[in-house]
């Protein structure tokens, strides 16, 4: 095991931070924009989102860099600012952080499709492999390849994350099948754990809230000892008003962490709707550290 992660884990369960996107909204990034480039134009509100999960007990933080690859940021015609983007969102982490938390930085996926022709495996390889460098170079703790659903997009950005040395979580989100358990491309808890091998913590996140993700963490941890990532949203999204809610409190999240660390979660923490209060709710629930 990687020692940073080997440090983390020491103490029992790690409490992660909680949704980005939905909190950058809150303050006033608008649906559609680039949250990447607010590292530059807003970097205060986005350090404000990264404070308020400090402030919440988060032992682990994320970045702002979810879409920060160049294959995604030309959607916003910005595929130049790989570097500036990525290194401003690792800085202001660290910052708010400020040693009471670790950083590990946000890499999603390209938005591109491999089976489509859209791009080829080299440019995937050099883009996730561009990003990477810039996340490593700014003082990342470790990298989290997350809400992946293309095996062959994921392996090829997991190449790219170890050739960082930091450590690297694998995290996939299951959303397709009849029971909800399969990613875009098919893959199945079992396969994951067979696939990604090389990744220092196997995850999910996204796609779903806590009740489902018990039964696909227990399926991770049937086949594997690795550290296992678990970071759903706060129930599923509900309409109300035009607008799409989501409605799970912070106290019934916190309830159903005691279930996915029973089900065999090192680190816990939310994904889409999920807020500081959540994450508080999770560190009153569990006290993983004094």
């Amino acid at each position: 095991m990687h020692p940073t992660l080997m440090k983390l884990l020491a103490q029992g369960p790690v409490v992660l931070d909680g949704a980005w996107g939905t909190e950058l909204q809150k303050l006033g990034l608008r649906p559609g924009a680039c949250p990447e480039a607010w590292n530059l134009e807003q970097p205060e509100r986005v350090r404000q989102v990264a404070q308020s999960y400090v402030d919440a007990g988060s032992n682990v933080i994320l970045t702002n860099t979810f879409g920060g690859s160049r294959l995604a940021l030309a959607r916003h015609d910005r595929a130049e600012c790989v570097a500036a983007y990525n290194r401003a969102g690792v800085e202001l982490s660290r910052s708010a952080a400020s040693g009471k938390a670790l950083v590990f930085a946000s890499i999603g996926p390209s938005g591109c499709m491999l089976a489509a022709g859209d791009v080829t495996e080299q440019e995937l390889s050099d883009a996730f492999a561009e990003q990477v460098a810039a996340l490593a170079g700014a003082g990342a703790d470790g990298l989290v390849l997350e809400t992946f659903g293309d095996a062959e997009e994921a392996q090829l950005a997991l190449a790219a994350a170890k050739a960082s040395g930091l450590p690297v979580v694998l995290s996939l989100t299951y959303l397709y099948g009849a029971h909800a358990d399969r990613t875009m491309s098919g893959l199945t808890p079992e396969q994951q754990v067979q696939l990604f091998e090389a990744a220092d913590v196997l995850g999910i996140n996204c796609g779903n809230g806590p009740a489902a993700f018990a039964p696909l963490i227990a399926r991770i941890r049937a086949g594997t000892a690795k550290p296992i990532w678990c970071k759903p949203n706060a129930g599923l999204p509900v309409e109300v008003d035009g607008a799409f809610v989501y409605k799970e409190t912070p106290a019934q999240f916190a309830q159903a962490a005691t279930a996915l660390i029973a089900s065999g979660a090192n680190l816990l923490g939310g994904c889409c709707g999920s807020t500081p209060g959540h994450i508080a709710a999770i560190c009153s629930q569990i006290n993983p550290r004094a």
